[in-house]
């Protein structure tokens, strides 16, 4: 059960790196922009909000990996799928919230000095956010896996 505890703790604090990361980053370019064109300001709160999903996504691996390795019977094969599951969840939300959080931050300023780059900034938020999710689905998949390991 250490491995798979493991993964719980690896799904939470690096997918909530991630997300404070791009919190932090995309929130000094709004901070920016709001200077100069405060009436932007809430339009342009999208990349925190992406952010901000990635945590979730880290929270929903952590109670189910903890879910799992509650089970009476729990072999080396469940605590390394578990531990796997954990790593892809949570350094896919670290990967996903840098990139989340140098777009958003680039992104904003650069929608206050042209508005029409709005919708190519929510593309590629889009497609930042998606690392994420990829992350998310494989943890899912191997939070399932089971096997018993027998001695032979």
């Amino acid at each position: 059960s250490f491995f798979g505890f493991g993964g719980v703790a690896s799904a939470m604090i690096f997918a909530n790196m991630g997300a404070a990361y791009g919190t932090a980053k995309s929130g000094v370019g709004i901070a920016s922009l709001g200077t100069l064109k405060p009436e932007l300001v809430m339009k342009n709160i999208i990349p925190v909000v992406m952010a901000g999903v990635l945590g979730i996504y880290g929270l929903i691996v952590a109670v189910i990996l903890t879910q799992n390795v509650a089970k009476s019977e729990y072999s080396h094969y469940d605590g390394f799928a578990h531990l796997t599951a954990g790593l892809c969840c949570g350094l896919s939300g670290l990967a996903a919230g840098f990139a989340i959080g140098i777009v958003g931050d680039a992104g904003v300023r650069a929608v206050g000095q042209e508005p029409n780059l709005f919708v190519g900034l929510i593309l590629i938020l889009i497609f930042a956010e998606a690392l994420g999710l990829y992350g998310l689905i494989v943890a899912l998949i191997l939070s399932q896996s089971s096997q018993a390991c027998t001695n032979s």
